[in-house]
């Protein structure tokens, strides 16, 4: 039976920094499940093999954990000892692995002003439809029918500029988005700049998140709906203007910022937007650059389709319950971690923009060093295991990509389920973003 070390195809070790094998073990030692006899394969193994599966995209766990250690488990076996994680491990392993990494003098993109940027949002994955998923998980609506599949939810926090997941909550039990959002408040960094669009965009939510924000010396900027009235407080002198929000179930109001404006990509048409934000100052936040700021925001769905369409090679999760399903989830979002370290370090050692780094090589390139260093184990020493990092990491910085070319994409849908614009053609336009102010009034 092989014996890995830290330094080579543990995922948790030096290679990404994450979390410590010695860490993981205390964590599943203190809260997983109590066992009558020592179990065959230990804990940390599983959770490492389940990591190393959604990296790789193909395969199921149990070979990927005899490609790790050498050790048999069949199916039915890592089914059960799947079945017997508590749900609060994986949590604990993510708000242990997961965290802020930029730092302002070297990553001046992840931040503005000194606040480190930071966006939460919503996403969706599909399961296979088993009876015990379609008892505890919803099929969401389309505009004819449910979908195909039901759907596990998950809300992440992500470091802008970077695509590192900083916390993620998952709804195992069906929970809403803004439940989930709600867990990650108390999560947030200190001096962090929240963006959020309009789903989060409303009084309730907002006199709840400035409660936490106040105490861990945090700001926010959403995006509202334009039938919110709040009361007008003053006009300020770059157009926009202090605004009382009502509280909620006796909550005090809420004061905030409020800018209009207008945006137009390329040739487009252009689009009003609103926005309420905690950052009052105008003249050392001025209007015209918060405006500017919120497209940053969009960075959240590129690393959504960095996490569900490059990493995974099927539209659907291997997993078969509820509680499986939040573990591959979670998973996943460990994997994608992984590969924003490995991001880091290549921009890093290429002195560039972390974005400058493709996604799509680095990923190969972590397949390729986790498959080589877990096939050279007892072969390659500790040394050159460090130094092969260190030379693929490099390889990758001499790969940055140039600076893409400015377009635009219309924001429409072939088959609306709202108010949307029917899309018949794509198109296209090309050009530089503008922002116009639009004075508040009344």
């Amino acid at each position: 039976m092989r014996v890995i070390s830290k330094s080579s195809n543990d995922f948790l070790g030096s290679f990404s920094r994450l979390l410590s094998p010695v860490r993981l073990g205390r964590i599943l030692r203190r809260n997983g499940p109590l066992k009558r006899c020592p179990a065959r394969v230990k804990a940390p193994k599983l959770v490492r093999a389940l990591v190393f599966q959604c990296l790789q995209g193909t395969g199921t766990v149990c070979e990927s954990l005899r490609f790790l250690y050498g050790e048999n488990l069949s199916p039915s076996s890592m089914s059960e000892r799947r079945q017997n994680l508590p749900a609060k491990v994986f949590s604990m392993i993510m708000e242990a692995a997961l965290g802020p990494k930029a730092q302002e003098k070297q990553h001046p993109e992840a931040f503005y002003r000194g606040w480190r940027l930071l966006a939460i949002d919503g996403t969706q994955f599909s399961v296979t439809n088993t009876p015990q998923i379609l008892s505890s998980l919803r099929k969401a609506a389309s505009r004819r029918m449910n979908a195909a599949f039901a759907k596990i939810g998950a809300v992440v926090l992500v470091e802008l500029g970077l695509h590192n997941p900083v916390a993620a909550e998952i709804g195992a039990q069906g929970e809403s988005e803004m439940i989930l959002a709600k867990r990650l408040l108390s999560r947030l960094p200190a001096k962090s700049l929240l963006i959020a669009d309009r789903h989060y965009g409303v009084g309730a939510f907002l006199t709840e998140l400035l409660g936490i924000l106040q105490e861990a010396s945090c700001a926010f900027l959403v995006r509202v709906r334009s039938n919110l009235k709040p009361r007008l407080i003053k006009r300020l002198g770059d157009g926009s203007a202090l605004m009382e929000v009502k509280g909620r179930k006796g909550r005090p109001a809420l004061l905030v910022r409020e800018v209009r404006g207008r945006v137009k990509r390329g040739q487009g048409p252009w689009v009003d937007v609103r926005f309420w934000t905690s950052l009052l100052d105008p003249k050392t936040y001025p209007a015209s650059e918060l405006l500017a700021l919120y497209a940053r925001r969009w960075e959240q769905e590129m690393m959504y389709k960095e996490l569900k369409v490059d990493m995974r090679q099927a539209p659907v999760l291997n997993s078969h319950t509820p509680h499986t399903a939040a573990q591959e989830v979670a998973a996943l979002v460990l994997a994608h971690a992984l590969v924003a370290q490995a991001r880091l370090d290549a921009a890093s050692a290429a002195d560039t923009e972390v974005l400058r780094i493709s996604f799509g090589k680095t990923l190969v390139m972590v397949r390729s060093l986790w498959l080589t260093l877990a096939a050279g184990e007892g072969i390659i020493t500790e040394t050159q295991s460090q130094a092969l990092t260190r030379r693929m990491m490099t390889l990758l910085g001499q790969s940055a990509l140039s600076p893409r070319r400015s377009r635009s994409c219309p924001r429409k849908v072939r088959q609306p389920v709202s108010s949307w614009p029917r899309l018949i053609e794509n198109v296209v336009s090309h050009g530089a973003s503008r922002y116009e102010i639009t004075p508040i009034h009344a």
